[in-house]
């Protein structure tokens, strides 16, 4: 069996594996609350897929993608708010903080369509537009990552600006119904979670189908050499746009389901710390790779859940020591173990000729 389609199995095997934890053993034996607790680890690994299409494959260290996940967080928490007071009516904070009524710029949202909609084109529009102004002017590492940690910064500061329309430092909360579904029930709870993991494996089949694609190598190539991609005659800025707006669309619709499952959304959610938290996640589990991010995203937002529940105060230097140890000792992540354990079986030679003692030849040694 050739290596192309033995890879090709194996992928398949994972995604049917990862398939059958998700939509049957995740529900029989995790509570309610742990069930609930790991759609929102869901939510972060949407995220960190993007994180992984756009820094691991195209080279853009985003510290910034809590900006998507907040306008695709927000966008939801609009409309439910909206629902849930009803034609014509204010939301509750509105009403305790002005009594100027409803934005204009709310109103759109109280249709579900166009909440959807806007969902799904205002980050992948945004990012466009700020990868365009950007990839064409050549900014790249390090000038790139400070940018869009500004923008994150700049997005909490604003909403934390305008108390009256967006929740202020408090945010969005208390929200009743999700699309004429009670998110006290039960059975909805349930079936928002397998909403989550299944967008979660849709992303992550898009994402593998981007790597293994032209356009995949043509990314690779583009973090490796962008001059020798533009003297092929392809444009890096217009690759390197489409990838940044496909992890901002991501982040969005995570963001869209991290609403309703979490049922708060606050400017600590979208600010500069989670999004250096999401990066940490996908650093972890190996940027590279497939699943390395989603992963590595899950198991840091669960170590977050477990360990400052015990040490509060703690959890921040253990997050930045194991981001340094990484870094130092393990580049590739995690999921790079699996890659490093190949390519040694590959270079060994067969028979495991290497591990025998080389015999002495007849007569003993030549002096």
């Amino acid at each position: 069996m050739s290596t192309l389609l033995r890879s090709r199995y194996a992928v398949g095997l994972g995604f049917l594996a990862a398939a059958v934890v998700l939509f049957a053993v995740a529900p029989l034996v995790l509570t309610d609350f742990r069930l609930n607790l790991l759609g929102k680890y869901l939510c972060y690994a949407m995220v960190a897929v993007g994180i992984g299409l756009a820094w691991g494959r195209g080279g853009m260290l985003t510290l910034g993608q809590g900006v998507f996940f907040g306008i695709g967080a927000y966008l939801m928490a609009m409309h439910l708010k909206l629902a849930d007071a009803g034609p014509g009516e204010s939301p509750d904070f509105m009403t305790l903080i002005s009594s100027d009524g409803v934005p204009w710029w709310w109103e759109p949202f109280r249709s579900g369509t166009v909440t959807v909609v806007a969902i799904l084109v205002l980050p992948a529009l945004l990012a466009t537009l700020l990868g365009l102004a950007t990839f064409r002017r050549r900014v790249r590492g390090a000038y790139f990552a400070i940018l869009s940690q500004a923008l994150a910064a700049a997005f909490a500061i604003l909403l934390i600006g305008n108390p009256a329309t967006t929740g202020g430092s408090t945010g969005l909360n208390n929200f009743r119904g999700f699309f004429g579904f009670s998110l006290r029930d039960p059975a909805n709870r349930l079936m928002l979670y397998f909403i989550a993991a299944g967008a979660l494996l849709a992303m992550l089949v898009v994402a593998r189908q981007l790597m293994v694609s032209r356009y995949g190598e043509l990314l690779v190539a583009c973090r490796d050499s962008e001059e020798r991609v533009r003297f092929l005659g392809y444009d890096p800025a217009t690759v390197k746009t489409v990838a940044f707006a496909v992890a901002a669309l991501m982040a969005g619709i995570g963001g869209a389901l991290f609403v309703p499952i979490v049922g708060i959304i606050s400017p600590n959610d979208v600010g500069v710390v989670p999004s250096i938290g999401l990066l940490i996640g996908v650093a972890i589990g190996g940027r590279t790779t497939l699943a390395g991010p989603a992963l590595g995203a899950i198991a840091v937002a669960w170590a977050a859940s477990t360990l400052s529940e015990q040490f509060p105060s703690g959890w921040t230097y253990v997050q930045g020591l194991m981001f340094m140890l990484v870094v130092a000792f393990l580049p590739g992540g995690i999921a790079s173990l699996v890659t490093l354990r190949r390519r040694r079986r590959a270079d060994r030679p067969p028979g495991g000729a290497a591990d025998r003692p080389v015999p002495e030849p007849a007569g003993g040694a030549q002096r």
